[in-house]
């Protein structure tokens, strides 16, 4: 069976300004059903690259592919088809939430007819209820973040790129924001750049690092292994002795009641633990990649880089 082609496809993609090159030869693609964390130190290109994906700046050479035709031959189809978040919401002030999200959508080419119905959506999705009425002007950080989200679905796009969309919000509504963007991945692909490694873990499943405007590593987040550790969920409350009966597991450490961190021994992967742990019985509820296998990788590709300059 063919797997399905992506929603986003970067073909070799550059970006060249005043001579120097921002990005180079990046190939990338993202599936609906996903959520990448793009990744990168600053200067390493992440701006350009989500305004590329965005259909705001043309690559200088290379193709941006939007379910398989070329995003800037048709920029109508960014305008229908892709939602963005820039790092600071581009709300207007004079206008109520409500107004402001019906403005967005026709401005996304939505017919009228179709303009409340989505508006009612957006809202409801972002837990906008209580402000639908309130000037935009008013609101607080955490409201305008997920204003700023809700324009950014308002017209289910297929593709959502999201810039920092959690940067200065207290530790609940960066919570509760990452709840939000994780779910997005059920009906679209998203593509979500952040500078913290625990936003990626908790909202991602791949991930794409940039270095000096290349890409240096992307794939899955479950298959971080490396010899870091696993963060995993089961159902059942558990000992360290339960986990030494498996024989791949080579320690673990209890994060919570049913929360463990759970270290492999060399050449084992996630899927013979998940394969495990469902033998076991011990009812497996989530497996990912503990937020310190991603920082060893990222930490390597940043200090390798510092080395070789």
């Amino acid at each position: 069976m063919t797997p399905p082609s992506p929603v986003l496809a970067l073909a070799r993609a550059s970006r060249r300004l005043s001579g120097r090159t921002i990005v180079e030869d990046l190939t990338l693609g993202v599936h609906r059903g996903q959520v990448l964390g793009l990744l990168g130190v600053n200067g390493a290109g992440k701006s350009t690259t989500l305004r590329m994906m965005a259909g705001m700046l043309a690559p200088t050479s290379g193709e941006v592919a939007l379910d398989g035709v070329d995003l800037y031959a048709d920029l109508g189809r960014a305008r229908r088809d892709i939602g963005h978040l820039p790092e600071e919401p581009p709300l207007y002030n004079e206008l109520t939430v409500a107004e402001y999200l019906a403005f967005c959508a026709r401005l996304h080419g939505l017919p009228r007819r179709g303009v409340d119905a989505a508006v009612d959506t957006a809202i409801a999705r972002c837990d906008l209820g209580e402000v639908r009425r309130r000037l935009c002007g008013l609101l607080s950080k955490g409201f305008r973040q997920r204003v700023g989200l809700a324009q950014a679905i308002v017209h289910a796009p297929r593709l959502i790129v999201l810039d920092e969309p959690a940067s200065g919000l207290d530790p609940v509504q960066a919570l509760r924001l990452r709840e939000l963007v994780a779910s997005l991945r059920a009906d679209h692909a998203v593509v979500l750049s952040t500078h913290v490694l625990s936003d990626v873990v908790a909202c991602c499943d791949h991930v794409a690092i940039l270095h000096r405007g290349r890409l240096r590593h992307t794939g899955a987040l479950a298959e971080l292994d490396d010899g870091a550790a696993l963060r995993v969920r089961v159902e059942r409350a558990l000992t360290i002795a339960d986990w030494q009966a498996i024989p791949i597991v080579a320690g673990a450490a209890p994060i919570d009641a049913h929360g463990w961190r759970v270290t492999l021994h060399e050449g084992a992967d996630t899927a013979a633990l998940a394969t495990a742990i469902a033998a076991q019985g011990f009812g497996l509820q989530e497996l990912r990649a503990d937020a310190n296998a991603l920082e060893a990788i990222f930490v390597r590709i940043a200090e390798s880089e510092a080395q070789a300059a």
